[in-house]
């Protein structure tokens, strides 16, 4: 008797996490429910991010975003359907949906725009200057000098 568990938690789309994305992109193409609607990640420069996701069928007003705790979701609501349109075939799926992605510390999200049925989402890493590597000096033959 075999048992199947889920490691979908595990594998939750992250943005700004480069070290690990080859090791979950693959995890991620295979994890049922990931594929609707399908998206990319997309790395445009060092700091610089952008997902894009096929929105097609939805309109501006049918999306939300929201950046909550590090995780930015993507919800779109069902459509209501046409009054009186028999479908002879259905295949633009208009579903609803939900999509999660953990953002690395300092991304922000810039701006987000749906044209062509594809809703753009930029993102861009600000890292404070406190935050930054800093270079120390080596100060020739002197003793640091300690407190106690």
């Amino acid at each position: 008797m075999s048992t199947a568990f889920s490691l979908a938690p595990l594998f939750r789309s992250s943005v700004g996490f480069d070290r690990f994305n080859d090791l979950f992109e693959s995890a991620l193409r295979n994890e049922p429910g990931s594929s609707y609607p399908p998206y990319n990640v997309e790395k445009h420069a060092d700091d610089q991010y952008r997902i894009v996701i096929a929105a097609a069928g939805f309109q501006e007003e049918d999306l939300e975003l929201q950046v909550e705790k590090g995780v930015l979701t993507v919800s779109g609501g069902k459509r209501d359907s046409n009054e009186g349109v028999t479908y002879l075939h259905q295949g633009i799926a208009q579903r609803a949906f939900k999509l999660s992605f953990r953002l690395a510390d300092h991304i922000e999200v810039k701006a987000a725009g749906l044209s062509n049925g594809l809703l753009n989402i930029d993102l861009l890493r600000i890292v404070p200057e406190e935050a930054k590597p800093k270079r120390i000096p080596i100060n020739g033959a002197q003793q640091p000098a300690l407190q106690h």
